[in-house]
């Protein structure tokens, strides 16, 4: 077991953290997972639980905080008119099994694996963030039969992996088929409770060597309940300045930082 006068200044951390991470959720739509897991990551590290499978408990305590973040953020966005709930309910069957499929493979893999596959993926994030241009376009409108099925299940298959929500991907998936930004950052925040739900139930069943203290299966349960008492007071706070502000500045500074996280992150897994 950690001292106390260790884990203090890291609940102190996770509580600031989980505040930041609830605003950008809410304001930016990229889910406060993207956050949360390297900041799990290098908190339990810093404790001294790094284990094989400490990429496990990062992904599976961030997945079961979005549950309830995602639950905050799509009642503030719907009650703005935000939500297309009719896109998110065609699309749910294949965002869940992605996410599904997600956990499944996550389970087995090693820990320097899922932070190369965050690495890898957060840099891709952060580079489209910064240079993505909002007048690209894959089509007029969001495509249904296999191609709704192929994206769907690809979203909620890298979400998992990631530990996110699906406002990372999501987002830009559904701007470049035509969806204004602020209906699409509504719409990826009910993705992220799609994504969240199956794979937190799923973690929670998972048995996890050197696992922080309070950890059940590869959820850690101080963490989860810092980070949800600061995001479900802080999300609602980033969905008003999402509706009104411009937040291309903030996301450009979002992306650098995203980016300098993701190149960390592979630093550590090359051993530099």
């Amino acid at each position: 077991m950690p001292e106390l006068m260790d884990v203090l200044p890291m609940v102190a951390l996770l509580a600031a953290i989980g505040a930041f991470a609830g605003v950008i959720a809410g304001l930016l739509g990229v889910g406060g997972g993207i956050v949360l897991v390297p900041a799990f990551f290098y908190t339990f590290a810093h404790l001294g639980y790094d284990g094989p499978q400490l990429m496990q408990v990062c992904l599976g305590t961030s997945l079961a905080t979005i549950m309830a973040t995602a639950m905050r953020s799509v009642n503030a966005h719907n009650r703005k008119g935000a939500v297309d709930w009719v896109l998110l309910k065609s699309w749910a069957p294949a965002i869940g099994i992605g996410a599904i499929l997600g956990f499944l493979l996550a389970t087995q893999l090693k820990s320097a694996t899922l932070q190369m596959v965050f690495g890898v993926l957060a840099l891709i994030a952060g580079l489209y963030m910064a240079f993505g241009r909002p007048d690209w376009r894959l089509g007029a409108a969001m495509p249904d039969g296999i191609g709704k099925w192929g994206l769907g299940g690809g979203l909620g298959f890298l979400s998992v992996l990631m530990g996110i929500g699906g406002g990372t991907f999501g987002v830009p998936m559904m701007t470049l088929f035509g969806m204004p930004i602020h209906r699409a950052v509504g719409t990826a925040s009910g993705f992220g409770l799609i994504i969240a739900i199956p794979s937190a139930i799923g973690f929670l069943t998972m048995s996890v060597e050197n696992a922080p203290p309070f950890t059940l299966g590869a959820v850690n349960l101080p963490a989860f309940v810092v980070i949800v008492a600061m995001t479900l007071l802080t999300t609602p706070y980033g969905v008003r300045l999402a509706h009104a502000m411009n937040p291309k500045p903030l996301k450009r500074a979002f992306a650098l930082f995203l980016v300098v996280v993701a190149l960390n992150m592979l630093r550590k897994v090359a051993g530099w």
